[in-house]
């Protein structure tokens, strides 16, 4: 399991540190870590696409930004992604959890859990599952970003974060 100090930690030493985002459970412990921490920002969201569009405004304003959100919210996000961000080429870095990975949470997040990794492929966003071996996932998802210019996502599972 990660802790939520050392995720924080290495994305700041990546120079990543602004974020906006929608929260869900899984997330707890990491927005609870990152909004009591001077030198990150974080702006809640009302929706998804807001989130993305704060993020992505960070991004052209010179900050290197991404967003978390529960996996429910990819649908409200799948037009921005698709006519804005991928068109003029504006990365994010997407952390979005995976309620109802493999049948198991409440049953509004079944057909999300099944198509999350599929709708992520579909239109186009790289993406890989969050790991402890996180350090070398981020380093991927930048490197995916900075070498292609558009949004990459890394998948959270349950408990992966403490």
């Amino acid at each position: 399991m990660i802790k939520a100090a050392d995720f924080w930690g290495y994305l700041k030493l990546k120079k990543v540190n602004f974020f906006s985002g929608v929260p869900c459970s899984i997330l707890k412990p990491v927005l609870e870590r990152g909004i009591n921490d001077p030198d990150i920002t974080y702006i809640p969201a009302v929706r998804e696409d807001a989130a993305l569009g704060v993020a992505s405004g960070a991004y052209l304003a010179g900050s290197p930004s991404g967003i978390m959100l529960q996996n429910s919210g990819l649908g409200n996000i799948i037009n921005a992604i698709t006519s804005f961000n991928l068109i003029y080429k504006v990365p994010v870095l997407i952390f979005v959890t995976w309620r109802g990975f493999k049948g198991l949470d409440a049953p509004e997040h079944m057909i999300m859990g099944e198509k999350t990794v599929s709708l992520l492929r579909e239109v186009g966003v790289p993406l890989r599952i969050l790991s402890k071996s996180y350090k070398a996932d981020i380093d991927w998802a930048l490197k995916t970003m900075a070498k292609k210019s558009i949004p990459v996502a890394l998948v959270l599972k349950q408990g992966i974060i403490e």
